[in-house]
């Protein structure tokens, strides 16, 4: 498990988030032995790393759920391996489209500034992450 905290002003506390507004799954298989849904708020989104569509995850009819395939997006565009794809940029496109805190052009912005390595890639990858997106 990872934490990422938001805020328009400075974030003093540096502890695990024990009820989030959103929750990320970049590995499916993952929520057959993680409650990703505990302290999750209300109306929170779950945003899953799959071909799926939302349908498939009836346990979360209380969340918005989001899903997207950001390992094939992650192949298409060269980042990692087939077997091996890096879907963290590719992600974040597809949490601003769900969560609407930041813009798609922020994110593109952050990625041609921060990221060295395959950066025209990362970019195209997380635009096509917020385009194909898919959410309930």
């Amino acid at each position: 498990m990872a934490f990422t905290r938001f805020d328009r002003k400075p974030i003093t506390r540096r502890s695990q988030v024990y009820e989030p507004h959103h929750v990320v799954v970049l590995d499916e298989p993952i929520l057959e032995v993680v409650d990703v849904t505990s302290g999750l708020k209300p109306g929170g989104w779950i945003l899953i790393n799959t071909p799926k569509s939302s349908s498939a995850f009836p346990n979360f009819a209380a969340f918005r759920v989001a899903t997207v395939d950001a390992n094939r997006i992650a192949q298409e565009n060269g980042l990692g391996s087939t077997t091996a794809p890096v879907v963290n940029t590719v992600i974040l496109g597809a949490f601003t489209k769900v969560a609407g805190l930041v813009g798609l052009k922020a994110i593109l912005e952050a990625i041609q500034e921060n990221v060295p390595a395959k950066t025209k890639a990362n970019m195209a990858a997380a635009k096509a992450a917020y385009e194909q997106t898919v959410a309930t």
